[in-house]
């Protein structure tokens, strides 16, 4: 197994960003309402795996089928379907750490919406994106290529980030209705 890198933040990885983007609303702008950077790459600062994670929100669950037909039709990605079983339709380009994920989901897909609320959770708070960083080095460090040790390794720290900002959300919304 190959190791897991991590890379220092990379101002690039914004520019990566937006030539999907442009991209994808050229392709499939019709289809789409939303796109989202993602993922450690997403947030400044944080070190990351230099795979930027897209998250392409479509106008409704009847055009992923079109959408997915499109974005395939592209030459330098591969289709993955929805490996999770989560409305999430993957793409990838690149190889193990580096490259893009481009995920293609209907509105109001939770996986999706957990997704926005870690990466602005930790935008907004840098002790906890630093805590992030060091907790995802120790597991690279660990984990001797193994990605579901890495991965695994980091899901109770995404879950209480995400409790706390669906929490804090819920807040906002109380007072502010």
């Amino acid at each position: 197994m190959s190791a897991i890198q991590l890379v220092p933040y990379d101002e690039a990885w914004s520019e990566r960003f937006e030539e999907v983007r442009l991209t994808l609303s050229e392709l499939i702008c019709d289809l789409l309402d939303e796109i989202h950077h993602v993922g450690s790459t997403s947030v400044h600062g944080l070190s990351a795996k230099p795979k930027i994670d897209i998250d392409a929100v479509l106008r409704s669950e009847a055009a992923v089928v079109e959408a997915v037909g499109r974005v395939n039709a592209l030459p330098d990605l591969t289709f993955h379907g929805d490996p999770y079983d989560d409305g999430m339709w993957t793409f990838t380009s690149g190889r193990g750490s580096w490259g893009t994920r481009l995920y293609l989901c209907a509105p109001g897909n939770a996986t999706h919406i957990k997704r926005i609320l870690f990466r602005d959770w930790l935008r907004a708070h840098p002790a906890d994106a630093a805590a992030y960083a060091t907790l995802k080095n120790q597991l690279a460090a660990e984990a001797c290529g193994d990605w579901k040790f890495y991965t695994g390794g980091k899901s109770n720290f995404v879950a209480r980030i995400v409790e706390q900002a669906t929490a804090q959300k819920a807040i906002m919304c109380s007072t502010n209705g």
